[in-house]
C-alpha cells in the first residue's frame, strides 16, 4: 500500500510540474530548411514555392500557405503541443507583425542549407540571413515588450533549428564544387562547423534553449529512390550511411557546446530513427504507402511541378508518410513532432 502510494504521488507531482515546464516556452523561433519554412519563400524570388494548390489543402481553410506539405509542418505541432499556437507564422510574411511574432516565428527558407553554396543553388535565403532577421526581429520585440521583458522572453524561448539535408542532395551530390574540394567526412566537418557557430552566435544573443536537428534517412526520400530506379528503387544506403555519421557527429559537436556555453539546455533531436520507422513499418502507423509520394506520380514531383493541374495527385494524404518527393505529409509532421 505504501509503495502504491508513493507512486501515486510521484505521478501526481509529475503532472502537476508540466504546467509549469510549459510556461516557461514563452515562444518558439525557428531557423532552417522547406522542413519548418511557413512561408518565408513566398517573399523570395525563387522558383522553390509552395504557396499554391494542393499545397495546404488539409491545412485551416485549405488555404496554401508556402508550407511544404498538404497541412501542417512539424513546428506547427511542437507550438500547439506547448499551448503556445497551432501555427508559427513566416517572419517575411505581410500578414503578421511584431504582436503575432512575439509568441514564436519562422526565418526559414526552403532549399537552404548550412553551407552558404547550397542556398546560392535556388536563389533562397542563407543560412547567416537568417540569423541576422533574428537579430532584426530581436530589436522589434525590446521595442515592442521593453528591454528586460525581450530579453526574459529570447533566454526562455526555445530555439529549434533543422537543415542540412539539401547541403547534401541539393549540392554536394549535384554539383562537383564541393566535392572537389572536400572528402564527404570533411565536408560533414564542415557543415558542423557551421552549426556549431551558429549556437555560439544564439548564446551571445541570449538564447539558452535550443534544440538543433539531425538528418533524415534521406535516402529513403522518394525523389531519391527515383533516381535508384535501375536498382529496384531501394533506399539509397550511401545517404542514408551518410546521414547517420553526420548525426554522430552532430551530437558530438552538441555535447562539445553544452560544456563551453554555461547554462545553456541544448539538445539534439534526429528524426532519423522514427521517419525510418515509418517507412519500414508504415501501416503500424496507419500509412499505405511509404515509397511515392501523394502528389503527383509521388517520384519526383516537388514545388511546381506538384500543382493543381497534376491528375494524378491522391486523394488521401493521410495514407501515405510523404505529401510530395521531398516532403512528409501533414500526418508523418504530426508523429514526428511528438517524437521531438
Amino acid at each position: 500500500m505504501a509503495c502504491k502510494l508513493v507512486i501515486l504521488f510521484f505521478f501526481v507531482n509529475l503532472l502537476m510540474q508540466i504546467p509549469k515546464v510549459r510556461a516557461t516556452v514563452p515562444a518558439i523561433i525557428v531557423f532552417g530548411d522547406s522542413t519548418v519554412d511557413p512561408g518565408n519563400n513566398n517573399q523570395v524570388s525563387t522558383v522553390l514555392k509552395s504557396n499554391f494548390e494542393p499545397y495546404g489543402r488539409d491545412y485551416y481553410g485549405g488555404q496554401p500557405t508556402g508550407r511544404f506539405s498538404n497541412g501542417r509542418i512539424a513546428t506547427d505541432f511542437i507550438s500547439e503541443a506547448l499551448r503556445i499556437k497551432p501555427a508559427i507564422p513566416a517572419y517575411l510574411d505581410p500578414k503578421y507583425d511584431i504582436e503575432d511574432f512575439a509568441t514564436g516565428v519562422s526565418f526559414a527558407s526552403a532549399g537552404t542549407g548550412y553551407d552558404n553554396a547550397t542556398s546560392d543553388v535556388l536563389s533562397v535565403i542563407p543560412f547567416w540571413k537568417e540569423l541576422e532577421y533574428y537579430k532584426e526581429y530581436q530589436n522589434k520585440l525590446r521595442k515592442h515588450l521593453g528591454k528586460d521583458e525581450a530579453n526574459q522572453r529570447f533566454s526562455e524561448s526555445l530555439h529549434l533549428i533543422s537543415i542540412g539535408t539539401n547541403d547534401f542532395l541539393e549540392n554536394y551530390y549535384i554539383f562537383p564544387t564541393r566535392s572537389s574540394e572536400y572528402s564527404v567526412d570533411e565536408y560533414q566537418s564542415f557543415l558542423i562547423g557551421i552549426a556549431s557557430n551558429f549556437i555560439r552566435e544564439l548564446y551571445e544573443l541570449g538564447a539558452r534553449k535550443v534544440v538543433i536537428g539531425g538528418l533524415p534517412p534521406m535516402g529513403c526520400l522518394p525523389l531519391e529512390r527515383t533516381t535508384n530506379m535501375f536498382f529496384g528503387s531501394d533506399c539509397i544506403d550511401e545517404y542514408n550511411d551518410v546521414a547517420k555519421d553526420f548525426n554522430k557527429k552532430l551530437q558530438g559537436a552538441v555535447t562539445e557546446l553544452k560544456q563551453e556555453l554555461g547554462g545553456i539546455h541544448l539538445v539534439m533531436s534526429s528524426p532519423y530513427d522514427k521517419l525510418m520507422e515509418m517507412i519500414r513499418n508504415p501501416s503500424h502507423f496507419g500509412f499505405e504507402d511509404a515509397e511515392t509520394a501523394c502528389c503527383g506520380t509521388g517520384f519526383f514531383e516537388m514545388s511546381y511541378l506538384c500543382d493543381n493541374m497534376n491528375p494524378f495527385t491522391c486523394s488521401d494524404a493521410n495514407k501515405y508518410v510523404f505529401w510530395d518527393a521531398f516532403h512528409p505529409t501533414e500526418k508523418a509532421n504530426a508523429i514526428l513532432a511528438d517524437y521531438v
